[in-house]
C-alpha cells in the first residue's frame, strides 16, 4: 500500500466512525425509526452525496450500527467469561454470572444502542444476514459455558416436560446437537429471561418495583444459571 493509499485508508476509518458516531447521538435522540442520513450529513458538514459513498442507504448504516452493537455486547460477555474463567474455571455458575451481569452493565452503559437490537423491530428495516452472526455471541458464550459443565461434569440436567420433548428434540438438533434436548430447552428460556430482566430495568417496566436493581439482576442471573443446571464449584 502506498503512502497516500494509507492515507486514504486512514481518512475513510475515520470519516465511517463519525457517521456512526454522529447516528448514535441521532438514535439517543430521535430514535432508530427517525434516522436520517441527510441529516447526519448535514451535523457533519458533509453533502449527502458524499455520505452515500460510505453508507449507500439507511439501511446500510443501521446494519453497521446493529452489528457494532451486536460486537459490543457480545465482547463484554466474552471478556468477562474469559476473566472469571483465568481465576474459577470450574464454577460454571459465576462464570454464568460474571456474563449475565456484563451484558446488563452494557446495557446499562448503552441503553440506545441496546434498544436498537433488543426493542422494538424499526420500520421498514429488514436485518440482512450480516447480522446473524454478530448478534450470536452473546449466545455462544452461554450455551459453550453449559457445554463445559456438562462434560464437566458440573451440571444437573434440569427436568423436561413430556409435552415439551418433541420442541425440545427439535432446539437441540437445530442448535446444540451436543446437548441433551432438556439442556437446550433450558438455555433457551434463560436467554430469553436474560433479556426480558434487562429489558424490564431498560424499558420502565421496573420503575416503582425494583429499586437496588444491580442486586436483583445478580440474584436472577444466578437462579437462571442454577434452573439450566449449572452447580458452583465444589
Amino acid at each position: 500500500m502506498t503512502p497516500v493509499q494509507g492515507a486514504r485508508a486512514r481518512a475513510r476509518i475515520e470519516i465511517t466512525a463519525a457517521i456512526k458516531d454522529e447516528a448514535r447521538t441521532q438514535l439517543a435522540a430521535e430514535g432508530a425509526a427517525k434516522l436520517s442520513l441527510r441529516a447526519v450529513a448535514r451535523e457533519l458538514g458533509m453533502v449527502s452525496s458524499a455520505l452515500y459513498r460510505y453508507f449507500p442507504s439507511r439501511d446500510d448504516l443501521l446494519t453497521a450500527l446493529i452489528v457494532d452493537a451486536y460486537d459490543a455486547v457480545g465482547a463484554a460477555a466474552e471478556q468477562a467469561d474469559a476473566a472469571t474463567a483465568a481465576t474459577a474455571p470450574a464454577d460454571h455458575l459465576a462464570r454464568w454470572t460474571a456474563v449475565c451481569r456484563a451484558v446488563r452493565a452494557w446495557a446499562v452503559a448503552h441503553p440506545h444502542e441496546y434498544a436498537l437490537i433488543y426493542g422494538s423491530p424499526v420500520p421498514g428495516y429488514s436485518a440482512p444476514q450480516d447480522t446473524v452472526g454478530p448478534a450470536a455471541r452473546v449466545g455462544l458464550v452461554l450455551v459453550s459455558l453449559a457445554r463445559a459443565a456438562y462434560q464437566g461434569p458440573g451440571i444437573a440436567l434440569p427436568p423436561l416436560a413430556p409435552a415439551l420433548r418433541p420442541e425440545a428434540e427439535r432446539l437441540a438438533a437445530e442448535l446444540t446437537s451436543d446437548l441433551p434436548p432438556a439442556l437446550a430447552t433450558a438455555l433457551v428460556a434463560a436467554w430469553a429471561q436474560l433479556f426480558g430482566l434487562i429489558s424490564f430495568e431498560l424499558f420502565g417496566q421496573f420503575h416503582r418495583v425494583v429499586e437496588d436493581r444491580e442486586a436483583f439482576f445478580a440474584a436472577a442471573a444466578e437462579r437462571l444459571g442454577r434452573e439450566v443446571g449449572l452447580l458452583p464449584a465444589v
